[in-house]
């Protein structure tokens, strides 16, 4: 059996005594306790190879990040080269089991790649170099080219994150073929003004993840083609890679097993030129019966365009970002909501950041707008509140069929320091605040920020004998920070609530501290200012568990007169 493991990856040999412990009992007994370790050969080979396909998807399983993206191929491969050094007993279970387990060779930074391929079993090849600042050199560039350029045939995987004049070398070699490629991801951290361009001759007939991102396809690339892709994220798209709408519904009707679609233009493409590639023929209808993500980035008649022709009956999660228009207009958009039920949620999320103004759902059935991701977000590219405030009127209004379930909503304001008070010189007049609130007509919980609750207090206030009872008939709590001069503005509003029949109850969110009085904006700040400043330790040496805090607040306010 070969030794190149321990040769090329350089791994060091398992020690004597750690190698008998795994073959022989050894027991040890002190005046206190004696441990006794089971010989590991108990277990058969079966049950040896289910715990190596264990420990092998907790390194290589493809899973989805914090933002919801499918993440593929991010794993180590190299998760077997140690394990295989243990025994010539896990060595033999592993090297005949290479369908079973995936073992891949992993071509990466300073792996001498000619020496690896020439002592070792002829297993697919992983090329992977993704680590982000990490430059390449001259020698792994040499290396990566041998694998494209001659081993192309047992090339399953490729991963790169490499600055762009390097990438379109290494892109450019990818001219011919790739039998068993599934996973190609190309993701430059530099860029320039000329992308990596695909050579058009270059085929993966297996291909099932394409992730690219700054990156360009020529028009009737094999790769588009792939009947089985069930990633397709295509990021950044610069300009000189633009396709018309009809293009990629032409494309999409072919995969039937699409499961995650991103389509992401850098810049945006006028709405007139996008309407004139439509006047002429619509494209062809793109059954998806398997999509669950559909992420987009770009204008909205381009997204009105695809929406129309596209089907996704399991759609789980849609994120839409929107760049700055004067107008959005969006039937689609809404037809989509109408007929999938999981964008619809009862809890609603309107954020104003600094460069864009956001409309988030909760998960279905769950009434946190935090954490988790969330079915439907639709973000504008826009600055200054008064801009945000116009947009996501228009896309409200847009949506009114499908609001009138929210009964939660929650307003929030994201701006920072001096840029914060800078915005309100952008001062939003109180039509455009009513036209934001009058969707949601069956909210009866408003959580609102300190810093826009003069602001809504006004708008929600009559003025010259107009009372505005159409705007949230139904409220019943209105969530804030109860402090200073915003507090003052939400009572004049509650007052006038009150005396027109349909009163409305304040919650403060912040909790408090029962020992000192402090105020906190959450409960887990709260938990760490307890065990931090009023833990035991740091008050008196009381016998004191997390089981009995009753007690401990109750010694401190009878001995030490805190709280």
């Amino acid at each position: 059996m070969s030794n190149y493991l321990s040769t090329i990856i350089r791994l060091p040999p398992v020690e004597g005594p750690r190698r008998r412990a795994l073959s022989q009992p050894t027991t040890s007994t002190s005046s206190t306790r004696a441990y006794s370790l089971t010989s590991i050969r108990i277990l058969n080979n079966d049950a040896l190879l289910n715990i190596f396909y264990l420990y092998r998807l907790d390194f290589v399983d493809e899973y989805r990040s914090d933002d919801g993206d499918l993440v593929v191929g991010q794993g180590d491969q190299r998760w077997w080269y140690r394990l295989a050094q243990v025994c010539r007993l896990w060595r033999y279970l592993i090297h005949a089991s290479p369908s079973l387990l995936d073992l891949h060779l992993v071509c990466t930074y300073g792996v001498p790649i000619a020496d690896m391929l020439a002592h070792s079993l002829s297993l697919p090849l992983t090329i992977d170099y993704r680590e982000r600042g990490h430059g390449i050199t001259a020698k792994d560039e040499e290396h990566v080219l041998l694998a494209l350029s001659w081993h192309r045939d047992r090339v399953h995987r490729i991963r790169l994150d490499l600055p762009t004049p390097n990438l379109r070398k290494l892109i450019m070699s990818m001219d011919e073929q790739f039998p068993i490629l599934e996973y190609l991801i190309i993701d430059p951290w530099t860029k320039d003004d000329t992308c990596p361009i695909f050579p058009t001759t270059f085929q993966a007939p297996h291909l099932r993840h394409l992730v690219l991102r700054h990156a360009a396809l020529p028009m009737g690339s094999p790769l588009l083609t792939t009947t089985g892709l069930v990633t397709l994220a295509l990021r950044d798209i610069p300009p000189s890679a633009y396709f018309p709408p009809n293009y990629l519904l032409t494309q999409l009707s072919h995969m039937s097993q699409l499961e995650t679609l991103e389509i992401d233009f850098h810049s945006p493409l006028s709405s007139r030129d996008v309407g004139r590639q439509l006047s002429n023929t619509p494209g062809p209808e793109a059954m998806l019966p398997n999509l669950c993500a559909f992420s987009f980035r770009g204008v909205s008649v381009y997204l009105e365009a695809l929406l129309a022709r596209i089907y996704t009956p399991i759609l789980r999660r849609l994120e839409v970002n929107f760049f700055n228009q004067l107008t959005f207009v969006v039937p689609n958009l809404l037809q989509l909501m109408h007929t999938s039920e999981n964008l619809r949620s009862s809890s609603f999320q309107i954020i104003f950041e600094k460069d864009f103004v956001g409309v988030k759902a909760a998960e279905r059935g769950s009434l946190s707008l935090r954490g988790g991701v969330p079915p439907l977000y639709i973000r504008i590219m826009c600055r200054h509140l008064d801009w945000q405030v116009a947009a996501t009127v228009q896309i409200l209004s847009a949506l009114l069929p499908v609001l009138s379930v929210v009964d939660h909503l929650n307003l929030r304001v994201c701006y920072e320091g001096d840029h914060l008070s800078s915005e309100w010189h952008h001062e939003v007049h109180r039509t455009q605040w009513r036209a934001l609130l009058r969707p949601f007509s069956k909210v009866k919980k408003l959580h609102v920020q300190k810093q826009l609750v003069e602001e809504l207090s006004r708008s929600l206030r009559s003025e010259d004998g107009e009372v505005p009872l159409e705007l949230l008939p139904n409220l019943e709590a209105l969530v804030y920070p109860a402090a200073g001069n915003a507090h003052n503005a939400a009572t004049a509003f509650i007052d006038e609530r009150r005396a027109t029949g349909r009163p409305v109850s304040l919650i403060d969110p912040n909790v408090t501290c029962s020992i000192c009085g402090k105020r906190f904006h959450a409960g887990k700040v709260l938990i760490r200012h307890m065990n931090s400043i009023h833990h035991p330790g740091n008050v008196c040496p009381y016998k004191w568990t997390s089981r009995r805090r009753r007690s401990f607040v109750q010694h401190l306010h009878q001995v030490h007169l805190i709280g």
